[in-house]
């Protein structure tokens, strides 16, 4: 039996095969989160109307991004009157007086940055996880974390400039060629490294979220393996161990996920209303404001919203990219043994 099972672990999916999976797990999981996200800055801009020019975090369930208030009528889908009285109340309103299509209000955007940024995360670690387990057998278990560190690493480096370009277009409104003149504007005075600011603190959060998520991950996924007396694990132990990783990943990288929403709305707040000193404030000088002024408490503001948000996202990303997988590596399998059948 080990030579056949060592011949089927060669037949392995391919990385289009990857990225094709991870992109429909991508779309998939911000179909499903997009909603919780939706209806919190829905009852947000109720309690506290957001003026023009000021910034708000969406999250479509795959990446935070910066949105700019645009005007102060009614026609935006966050200034839409509603007259919530919680969470459960806003779903059923919204549905009911907008239709269901609203749920998803400002999501296609998104997903132009957030979907590739998965695609390219989630098929760099599977490449480098199956590269550094073929020369490095005996450190399996470091093998997620520095798989993961530098996943993440390539994925928010490409995605970056990206992001705040997209940004950039919709706080100024700016046409191609208009957004051309002040890119090359922005380098020629602050050189390239500005088409990074924000790197930092996003990469403070999101590579130790990463390298924590996956140890415990597969951590999980093995031991729900063995307790069940199962060789490969299940949709329902991918589904089981996505959520408890992504969840403890998430309470421990809490209080970088404070400082980096405050300093991406301090970012374009100050780039929006020309207040430049907001923009010099380091992560660490932002972390000791908060704790001054809050206490420790303070960075660990919106614990259970992250929760809420993160524990489902990493469940069904990773369940439903592992399912993907499984299918493709079927399929390579039947191709492999029909190819096999017909050469005899």
């Amino acid at each position: 039996m080990e030579p056949e099972a060592g011949e089927l672990q060669i037949i392995k999916v391919t990385p289009l095969q990857q990225m094709l999976a991870s992109c429909t797990g991508a779309i998939l999981t911000s179909l499903i989160v997009t909603p919780l996200d939706v209806v919190k800055i829905r009852i947000q801009a109720q309690n506290n109307p957001f003026p023009k020019g000021e910034c708000f975090i969406y999250n479509n369930g795959l990446m935070d991004h910066v949105c700019i208030c645009e005007e102060q009528g009614n026609k935006v889908w966050y200034k839409k009157p509603g007259h919530f009285q919680g969470t459960l109340d806003a779903f059923l309103k919204i549905i009911r007086n907008e239709g269901i299509k609203s749920l998803w209000s400002g999501l296609p955007p998104t997903l132009v940055m957030a979907v590739p940024a998965t695609v390219i995360y989630f098929t760099c670690y599977d490449q480098l996880s199956t590269l550094l387990r073929s020369q490095f057998r005996e450190n399996e278990g470091s093998i997620p974390i520095v798989a993961g560190i530098v996943a993440r690493l390539g994925a928010v480096t490409v995605i970056s400039p990206l992001e705040l370009i997209r940004t950039k277009m919709q706080s100024k409104k700016f046409s191609y060629k208009e957004l051309h003149r002040f890119i090359s504007k922005k380098v020629s005075e602050d050189g390239w490294i500005s088409l990074w600011r924000g790197w930092v603190p996003t990469v403070l959060r999101d590579v130790p979220f990463s390298a924590m998520y996956w140890y415990n991950y597969e951590v999980l996924k093995k031991w729900l393996c063995e307790k069940s007396g199962l060789y490969e694990p299940t949709f329902m132990i991918n589904f089981t161990s996505g959520a408890l990783s992504g969840s403890f990943a998430a309470v421990a990288t809490l209080p970088f996920d404070v400082v980096k929403t405050q300093k991406q709305t301090q970012l374009w707040v100050g780039e929006c209303q020309k207040l430049p000193v907001s923009l010099h404030l380091s992560t660490w000088a932002i972390m000791k404001n908060i704790v001054s002024k809050n206490g420790i408490s303070g960075l660990f503001t919106g614990l259970m919203p992250r929760l809420i948000k993160i524990a489902p996202a990493c469940a069904i990303m990773i369940s439903t990219y592992e399912f993907g997988k499984t299918i493709f590596q079927k399929q390579n399998i039947q191709r492999q043994q029909y190819s096999d059948s017909v050469s005899t």
